[in-house]
Order: C-alpha cells, then sequence, then structure tokens
C-alpha cells in the first residue's frame, strides 16, 4: 500500500559532507514542498554550512542575497501600484 504524504511539508536537510584536511563541511538548506493532486511545487534555498575543525564545530548561516532582492522588488512594486492607485483617485 501506498503511504500518503503531507500536502505541505517544510524541512531543513542536510547535504553530503565535504572533507579537505581535519576540516568538514557540511551544507544544510531548508525545502518547502507543496504537493497537490495535478502537480507539485518542491522550493529549496541554502540555509546554512556546518564547520567542523579541531572538534569545534560552528554553524555558518547564509545570507541569500537573490531572495532579499526579489522580496524587496516585490514591496517596491506594490508601493508604487498602491501610490499611483491613491494618487488616481485624488484626480
Amino acid at each position: 500500500m501506498e503511504q500518503i504524504k503531507p500536502r505541505f511539508q517544510w524541512e531543513t536537510l542536510t547535504g553530503e559532507p565535504i572533507i579537505v584536511g581535519d576540516t568538514t563541511v557540511t551544507p544544510n538548506s531548508h525545502v518547502l514542498s507543496i504537493r497537490l493532486p495535478f502537480g507539485g511545487l518542491v522550493w529549496n534555498r541554502p540555509a546554512a554550512v556546518v564547520v567542523e575543525r579541531n572538534g569545534q564545530t560552528e554553524r555558518i548561516a547564509i545570507l541569500d542575497v537573490t531572495r532579499l532582492a526579489v522580496w524587496s522588488i516585490l514591496a517596491l512594486s506594490v508601493a508604487v501600484t498602491l501610490l499611483a492607485w491613491l494618487a488616481g483617485r485624488r484626480s
């Protein structure tokens, strides 16, 4: 019997570790999966890298500049549209 998977799933995945000398670097990503009867969507974004060196573990967050730029453009377009609509109502 096939197992039923949830329609919406948000998880953090760990990639394959990369070992160079005594340093191990492991990438992490956030994944949003949406399953619908007619298809689905999977959205991945980088989250962090975990660096293990000399018995110490450090998590370094990744700043997703592309995502920030896209959200900024979206916010600016909504603001410009709203201002144009308000200016049109006043005249």
